[in-house]
């Protein structure tokens, strides 16, 4: 009993609460069952627990402090992703697409911003429509003006965007009417689909060449109402700058023809709103004037020149007047002047940008008729938030009737409000710019942005009218 006693005692022991250990004497060992090796064993597995806790409280750390930062934005990605995945499905397009693009978390922003003024549009033209369209239209652009009304009334796109292109087409939904447009050179009677029954067709009536191409179209358009391949047919007018547009009247309806609808552009004795109606001469598009975008800058940057005007002075003309008085009081000076002997029609990109700048840093655009009153100047002019000083005079011809219509010239213009300043003779000029001079920035500022809001006002009108005629129009004749 003693021995046994001391043997285990050498091994380990425990005196008062506190535990020892000895080398085992005679080279002996613990025995594996006794008390004191199942204490060597408990030991080994508590400092092993002990130190595995030590290892998953640093890998712990680890993951709380560093693991979370670099996963956060996978995890928002992913959310993201996910919701741009359904919203993208609702639209009809392919999962796999969308897990190969890369999320810009600006691209929301910046869409929404480039096609906010268009949403609006529609917002308003659509709220009782509900998405459903009940007419279909196609519109064939075979001048200038199309470009217009589609880019800058319609606001839409064209596919390509190259001006150069043969063939250029875009899509857009207003109302009840889902519109598609094509224009360039490859556009020829008989060579393209015509996929639709109702259609707008956009001619250049302004001279005997012009004349004689529209008149190939509107033959080839009559002939596609004969066999019943169209059904309705309006025609959106480059008229004559005299007016002098009698070629087109065996085409319309109310002389027996097919011309169900015109749209006419400068003030036409003809235009009473009924089947005839007058449309906005526009900007130069033909000189490749681009849709512009308002900007703080436009807004609110002092203009170093009182006024601008880059044209052909024409001898014996109010143009020729307009420039003598100029320099008379020498207010050319204060001016952007630019005057040439010889009309140019085609434009180079220094001259475009040339005269993009001028309008931008003047406030007035001095606008004095031409073969018309009506002038591509003061469409370009309202797009830079320059006012025009429009020369408001009546131009040999047949257009315009006093006698019916007192606002002519420019009636329709004047019909919306026009924010311009209308002269009858250049030599009121000079009191307008001594006027101009003494008025302050903050008051250039708020007639700035009265003109840009009137003009996109005047263009949002000008769509919806259009639709809503060929709407009450096209629909009611389908359903008599």
């Amino acid at each position: 009993m003693g021995t046994a006693w001391k043997t285990g005692w050498a091994c380990s022991g425990r005196r008062r609460g506190r535990a020892f250990s000895f080398p085992p004497l005679h080279g002996g060992g613990c025995l594996t069952g006794s008390p004191s090796g199942m204490r060597l064993t408990r030991k080994r597995l508590c400092s092993f627990l002990i130190a595995l806790y030590c290892l998953f409280s640093l890998y712990a750390a680890y993951h709380v402090f560093f693991g979370r930062r670099r996963q956060a934005p996978a995890g928002s990605s992913r959310g993201l992703r996910k919701g741009a995945a359904a919203a993208r499905e609702r639209r009809g397009r392919e999962q796999s697409t969308l897990e190969s693009e890369e999320w810009n978390p600006w691209e929301g922003d910046e869409k929404n911003e480039q096609q906010h003024r268009f949403k609006t549009s529609l917002q308003i033209l659509n709220k009782s429509t509900k998405g459903k369209t009940d007419l279909s239209v196609q519109i064939w652009g075979k001048a200038a003006i199309g470009l217009y009304l589609w880019e800058h009334i319609f606001e839409g796109l064209l596919d390509p965007s190259d001006v150069t292109a043969q063939w250029r087409e875009g899509k857009s939904v207003i109302g009840r009417t889902q519109y598609s447009f094509i224009t360039g050179p490859a556009v020829i009677p008989g060579y393209f689909s015509v996929d639709v029954n109702n259609v707008v067709l956009i001619l250049n009536g302004r001279e005997k060449a012009k004349i004689f191409y529209a008149t190939q179209w509107l033959l080839y358009a009559q002939n596609l109402v004969q066999i019943q391949k169209l059904q309705h047919l309006a025609v959106v007018l480059l008229g004559n700058e005299h007016c002098d547009n009698e070629w087109i009247n065996p085409f319309l309806k109310r002389n027996g023809g097919f011309v169900e609808l015109l749209f006419i552009i400068y003030d036409s004795p003809w235009v009473n709103d009924v089947d005839v109606f007058q449309w906005p001469l526009g900007v130069a598009t033909y000189r490749n004037f681009p849709v512009v975008e308002a900007s703080w800058s436009m807004l609110h940057d002092e203009r170093p020149y009182l006024c601008n005007f880059l044209g052909t002075i024409y001898e014996n003309s109010s143009r020729q007047a307009l420039m003598n008085i100029l320099k008379k009081d020498g207010n050319d000076k204060l001016c952007w002047v630019s005057a040439r002997e010889h009309w140019q029609p085609q434009e180079t990109n220094e001259s475009l940008k040339n005269y993009q700048d001028a309008l931008l840093q003047s406030d007035l655009t001095l606008c004095p008729v031409g073969v018309n009153t009506e002038c591509y100047r003061i469409y370009e002019a309202c797009s830079y938030g320059s006012i025009p000083v429009v020369e408001d005079v009546m131009t040999a011809g047949n257009c315009g009737n006093t006698s019916v219509h007192h606002s002519a010239p420019l009636q329709l213009l004047k019909s919306m409000g026009a924010p311009f300043i209308f002269i009858k003779n250049w030599k009121d000029l000079p009191a307008v710019l001594e006027k101009e001079k003494t008025i302050i920035l903050q008051e250039k500022i708020e007639r700035r942005k009265m003109l840009l809001q009137w003009y996109q006002h005047f263009k949002t009108e000008l769509k919806m009218k259009f639709n809503n005629i060929l709407e009450s129009s096209f629909l009611m004749n389908n359903k008599s």
